[in-house]
């Protein structure tokens, strides 16, 4: 069993920056892909970022914009977004596949843990 809390949401204006952070309970994080969902009102939850340690995954509405990181030693995970628009208002999650393949690790399904979510609101 793999826990996820994730923290640093909140309420921004348009062009500011927020970095969330993902702190995992397992020491083995490095076996994992790590995702970062978003789901905004009345819309399906959808990934905006992944990392397997060795590559990066990145929705193109957000590229150039999120930058997802890890430390495997500090069981943590980041997603750090810059130039925030008023459509990345969402509930953010933190997720853990033990897939690392491309081909499905960009699919909800493939995650089975998850972390609460945090709100990120962009101000226009």
């Amino acid at each position: 069993q793999v826990q996820l809390v994730e923290s640093g949401g909140g309420t921004v204006q348009t062009g500011d920056s927020l970095r969330l952070d993902c702190q995992a309970s397992t020491r083995y994080l490095s076996s994992y892909t790590l995702g970062w969902f978003r789901q905004a009102t009345g819309k399906e939850r959808e990934l905006v970022a992944a990392t397997t340690g060795d590559n990066t995954f990145y929705a193109d509405s957000v590229k150039g914009r999120f930058t997802v990181s890890r430390d495997n030693a500090k069981k943590t995970a980041s997603l750090q977004m810059n130039s925030l628009k008023p459509e990345d208002t969402a509930v953010y999650y933190c997720a853990a596949s033990t897939t690392t393949s491309r081909l499905t690790y960009t699919y909800t399904r493939y995650y089975r843990y998850w972390g609460q979510g945090t709100q990120v609101t962009v101000s226009s």
